[in-house]
């Protein structure tokens, strides 16, 4: 992408850095979308757990998503599959019915998902386990086939680490058209907070990032995405803002106006989709929590689907962490404090 074409986006960086509280505050944008509740149906009296990461079957038909095993877990920040063979990786049809699911006993905290143009489907375990500090599961990145079959892993099972073969809880992954593969590494402001980037085969390539507050500095790495041209956009959190970058590790361009990202996810019409968790009266003052939409061209957010039971004083966070986008347009978000998947239908005129 040229420095040419990216002036549209520095723009509108800029007048949202110029409009400044005002835009923040009001929000004052169209919400086209009604909720559908119960939508997710689990099989065999299944209850929804903690819910992490949703994404889209590459043919629009079908909803993948990560749901944390054990709904009594005491700790839904870490253990929720220590003690469960429950599969935390789930494949739903468009009218929530589970077509698939895998991945029992392999996961601690099953956190991000991404399923690439292949079919292949990408899961990552943001945690180790402490209990066996040699470990067998956790810091890692699981490669499965879409019936569950294990082709590759990425990090040292249960160890955090730095370098060529370790993560320190891995948040998220996106995988490119040629099949390399980009690893959010960071779910806390003292982790990593570093985009690991490796070869189709798993070869490491290279990496970039630390922790800190400068482009192309992280802190809580929680999302990356890729957009149809290929840029890599990593939800950088704590920072409040999305950082945007070439597949090489240049920064490009930072937005702020899509809120305290958690989840990002781009539609086929070239719209950009953000889900803001945690925008509260502390971390992120002003702003609201919801799912904004925006335009990728330019960076504008056109529609706001503000997230009605957010308390503005509550840090824990609420709503949608993840979010996905079906072919018809329709969006679904993966809520770990409510513990469900929940449908919005685009209202037509």
């Amino acid at each position: 992408m040229s420095r040419a074409s990216l002036r549209p986006v520095i723009v509108a960086v800029a007048l949202v850095v110029l409009l400044g509280a005002h835009v923040a505050e009001s929000q004052v944008l169209p919400n086209p979308y009604r909720q559908v509740e119960g939508w997710a149906k689990l099989p065999g009296g299944r209850t929804m757990g903690a819910v992490g990461g949703v994404t889209m079957d590459p043919d629009g038909r079908h909803l993948w998503a990560v749901i944390r095993c054990d709904a009594t877990a005491p700790n839904r920040f870490g253990n929720e599959c220590l003690d469960s063979d429950l599969d935390p990786v789930v494949k739903f049809d468009l009218d929530g019915n589970v077509v698939e699911s895998f991945g029992g006993g392999l996961f601690i905290w099953p956190h991000g998902i991404d399923v690439a143009p292949d079919g292949n489907v990408w899961v990552t375990d943001a945690v180790g386990e402490a209990r066996t500090p040699e470990g067998t599961r956790g810091h890692q990145v699981i490669k499965f086939s879409p019936t569950g079959e294990v082709l590759m892993t990425l990090g040292t099972p249960g160890k955090a680490g730095g370098g060529r073969s370790s993560f320190n809880a891995p948040a998220d992954v996106v995988v490119a058209d040629n099949g390399d593969i980009f690893v959010a590494d960071g779910h806390a402001n003292n982790t990593n907070n570093r985009v690991v980037k490796f070869s189709s085969d798993g070869t490491y390539m290279k990496e970039w990032g630390k922790s800190g507050y400068a482009p192309g500095e992280f802190r809580t790495l929680h999302a990356i995405a890729m957009d149809a041209e290929g840029k890599i956009y990593v939800g950088d959190r704590s920072n409040n803002r999305i950082q945007i970058f070439d597949q090489e590790g240049e920064f490009l361009a930072q937005w702020t106006q899509f809120g305290r990202p958690s989840g990002i996810f781009f539609d086929d019409n070239g719209r950009i989709f953000v889900a803001d968790s945690e925008s509260d009266d502390l971390q992120n003052p002003g702003w609201e929590m919801g799912i904004r939409i925006g335009e990728v061209a330019t960076g504008w957010v056109t529609e706001f689907i503000l997230y009605p039971w957010g308390d503005p004083r509550n840090p824990a966070g609420n709503g949608a962490e993840f979010v996905a986008v079906d072919r018809d347009g329709n969006i679904y978000g993966g809520e770990p404090a409510p513990r469900r998947i929940q449908k919005y239908v685009r209202v037509r005129p």
